[in-house]
Order: C-alpha cells, then sequence, then structure tokens
C-alpha cells in the first residue's frame, strides 16, 4: 500500500470538483505517493512520468485484460437501477452479439494480430493520401459558419469535423450518418464512468444495439461490395494464422474503439486547444501563418496539458514492487497519462503551453509502447490542419461574455470539454 508522511486523505478522485480539476491533486501525488491506494477505490493511482513508462514497458507484470473494471463500473449502475429497467436492459442485451477483447483489453501475443489489421489503415501513405479530403471537410465547416462571429465551438466545429472524417474513413452510408453521430456521442459518454439516470441507461443501451445491427449490415455489404474504406478491410481481411474472416462480434469490437478513438479524443483537442488559444491571445498570433513544426508543437502541447484519455487501468498478474511500493497480484493500477504529461521531472515548466519544448512529443495522450493508440496520425492530421485554418478564418478570439466559464466534464477516464462559446473577428 502507498505511504506517506504528508496527510493525502483531502483528496478525493472520484469527486466532481476533483475530476474537473485534477491538477493540484496530481502533482500532491506525484510529489508524495506516486502510487497511491485511492481511499474506496481498491485501485492504485501511478501518477509519475518514469513510472507510468515503467509500467508500460513491463507487459509480463502489468496486462491489458483490464475488462472487469469498465464491467464491473457498469455492473454498479445495473444494480441500482429499478427492475422494470433492469428486465429490459436484460431484454436488449441479450440480443447484442458478445464482443470479444481485441486490442485494448489484450496482450501479447494476441494483441498483435489484431493490431497488424489495424495498422493497414493508417499507414503513412494511406493518411497523407487522405489529407485533401480531411482538409476539405474542415474547410466546409468553416464555410458553414458564415458570417458568424458567436459560437458555441463545440457544436460548430470540435464535434462534427472529427465525426464526420471518421464517418468519411469507416464508410458509414449517407443515411445512417445521423443515428451514427448519436450513436458515437453515446458510446463516447459509456466510457466517462459518470452516473447516469435508468433512462438513460436503458437509451445507450438501445442505440449500442441499433448500432450493431447497422454496422454488421454495413459489413455483409462490404463483403459483398467492397469499397476504399475501414469497414471494407476489417470485414475482408483475414486472420493469416487462423485462416478465417473476423467474425462479426471482433469487427464491432474494433469498430467500437474506433468511435472513441476516432472521434473522442480529437473532439477533445479541439476544444482544449482553442482554449488554449483564448487564454493565451499571443499564440493566435504566433500560430497565424506559421511553418507547420510550430503548429505541430502547438498541438503536442494541448494533447499534453489536456490529455483527452486521462488514464487507463492495468491488472497486476504477479506481486512486486513499482516505484517502491508493493502490488499483489490482482491489483489494478490506473496509469494516469494525465498527470504523467505534467510532470516537472520529464517537462519544465510543465503547466505553461511552450511553442519551443524539445520534448512536447513525448507526452503521453496517445497511450505508449505496444498500446500506443494506432489511430494517432489521423488525429494528428486533423489538428495540424484544423488550427491553421481556424486562425486565418477567425481573429481576437475571446470567450463570449455571459456564458458559465468553460470547464471540464467530470469524468475518470476521459476528458472533454461539452460547449465552448467563442467570440471573434472576421478575418476574410
Amino acid at each position: 500500500m502507498s505511504t506517506s508522511a504528508v496527510d493525502l486523505s483531502d483528496i478525493q478522485l472520484f469527486d466532481v470538483p476533483t475530476l474537473k480539476d485534477p491538477w493540484e491533486a496530481y502533482g500532491r501525488l506525484r510529489d508524495h505517493a506516486p502510487v497511491y491506494l485511492a481511499p474506496g477505490m481498491n485501485i492504485h493511482v501511478v501518477t509519475r512520468y518514469d513510472l507510468l513508462r515503467e509500467a508500460i514497458r513491463d507487459t509480463e507484470t502489468y496486462s491489458s485484460k483490464f475488462d472487469e473494471f469498465l464491467g464491473g463500473a457498469q455492473q454498479m449502475q445495473f444494480a441500482a437501477a429499478p427492475e422494470d429497467v433492469q428486465q429490459e436492459l436484460v431484454r436488449i442485451n441479450e440480443e447484442m452479439i458478445v464482443l470479444p477483447p481485441t486490442m485494448l483489453t489484450l496482450d501479447e501475443p494476441e494483441h498483435t494480430k489484431y493490431r497488424s489489421l489495424v495498422s493497414k489503415l493508417f499507414t503513412a501513405s494511406r493518411i497523407k493520401s487522405q489529407e485533401a479530403a480531411v482538409q476539405a471537410v474542415i474547410d466546409e465547416t468553416i464555410a458553414s459558419l458564415g458570417d458568424a462571429t458567436e459560437i458555441d465551438f463545440m457544436e460548430a466545429f470540435g464535434f462534427p469535423v472529427p465525426l464526420r472524417i471518421i464517418s468519411d474513413r469507416l464508410g458509414i452510408p449517407e443515411e445512417d450518418r445521423e443515428f451514427f453521430y448519436d450513436a458515437a456521442t453515446a458510446a463516447a459518454s459509456g466510457l466517462r464512468l459518470t452516473p447516469i439516470g435508468p433512462d438513460e441507461m436503458v437509451r445507450r443501451a438501445q442505440i449500442a444495439l441499433d448500432l450493431q445491427k447497422m454496422l454488421v449490415r454495413v459489413i455483409e455489404e462490404r463483403r459483398q461490395d467492397p469499397r476504399d474504406d475501414m469497414i471494407t478491410i476489417l470485414g475482408t481481411s483475414k486472420l493469416e494464422e487462423e485462416d478465417r474472416l473476423l467474425t462479426h462480434g471482433e469487427c464491432l469490437s474494433i469498430l467500437n474503439q474506433f468511435l472513441v478513438a476516432g472521434h473522442e479524443t480529437t473532439t477533445s483537442t479541439f476544444g482544449w486547444g482553442m482554449l488554449l488559444l483564448v487564454q493565451n491571445p499571443e499564440l493566435q498570433d504566433q500560430l497565424r501563418g506559421a511553418d507547420a513544426k510550430l503548429t505541430k508543437t502547438f498541438v503536442e502541447e494541448a494533447l499534453r496539458l489536456e490529455a483527452p484519455v486521462q488514464g487507463l487501468p492495468r491488472l497486476v498478474t504477479k506481486d512486486t514492487e513499482l516505484g517502491g511500493y508493493p502490488l499483489k497480484e490482482g491489483e489494478m493500477i490506473m496509469l494516469r497519462y494525465g498527470a504523467a504529461n505534467r510532470d516537472e521531472r520529464q517537462f519544465e515548466n510543465p503547466d505553461a503551453v511552450d511553442l519551443q519544448r524539445e520534448k512536447a512529443g513525448m507526452q503521453m495522450a496517445f497511450g505508449s509502447g505496444v498500446h500506443h493508440c494506432p489511430g494517432a496520425p489521423l488525429a494528428r492530421q486533423e489538428l495540424n490542419l484544423g488550427f491553421p485554418a481556424l486562425l486565418e478564418h477567425m481573429d481576437n478570439i475571446k470567450l463570449t461574455p455571459g456564458h458559465a466559464d468553460p470547464e471540464a466534464e467530470a469524468s475518470f477516464i476521459l476528458r472533454n470539454l461539452p460547449e465552448l462559446y467563442i467570440s471573434f473577428d472576421l478575418r476574410n
């Protein structure tokens, strides 16, 4: 168990104020208990950069088979629901395809057999070939703003751009797009592990079932009529060592991960990046018309400062020590990427945006090691194209008066801005 001479009993990582603004708590934990058994959580929270790297590299001791952690949170919500709601959830669940673990919650060698298929979707040449299409979505979305000088940035740009791009890449039919957007948002909401009411539980479950049915239909259509999209590649690729196509369940499991990784992380960083531009107005002029290298550093800094995935668990497979703190077989640790990204031992002046930071790319927003997010190149492409286009359209970007100060949604896994009201002058 983690110990410290400093009293840390007031740190409540699951409390809403801490979830929305965790930085002071992260700093105290890094300094005094970098492996911290959080009260009432039964999980050791790891906050220091070097210890995260150590755990990430030791995949034999720290397993990615953490399905039970996510399932446990959902089971608690189910148990608290009224009986009639439980019955409806059971009915919906009986219709659903059981999703096997793929990639995110697998260790080697099982992880690699799926990862090798997914890697085909994000090769450097494939990402580069899609650059014009990504730029077109960004430009069309900005053009749709017209002469507006006050917007909810998340509603007008942050949400729709990544959703449209991942829909295009996957190959979602136009007639299914509106439903797909709702389903993708619901899928991300399920990972936030925030309490929801019984009606919302049923709504999300029904959307998940309807999404499965829609995706299975499209998978079968692509197997009959292949196209140049991700669903075609997944639906027609074979696991070579088993000489078979992916099952519907395997395809759905991978696609579910794309729903979150393909839009939620990029949406989040568009929002936090725009807020950084508002809070540091000098950055607007520094980045406007700047070379691509400076924009790339800004994007890395936005990812570092506001990691869209704040952390993921690992399962301890044997008695061990991490940073001198004892851990027992069967215990869970939580790797807090958001805390590691602000570790002053790794990043000088870690709470500030530094466009000259040489180690900006060392941030962990996309994870690290064998589980590094395969879609990171697509997310970076969208962000590196999006911010220059926004700055060419907008000048003197500020928060719109009369709205509440922007704040993160309370979530232990994801970190996002639900809304961001800005005003600006038009440049063209």
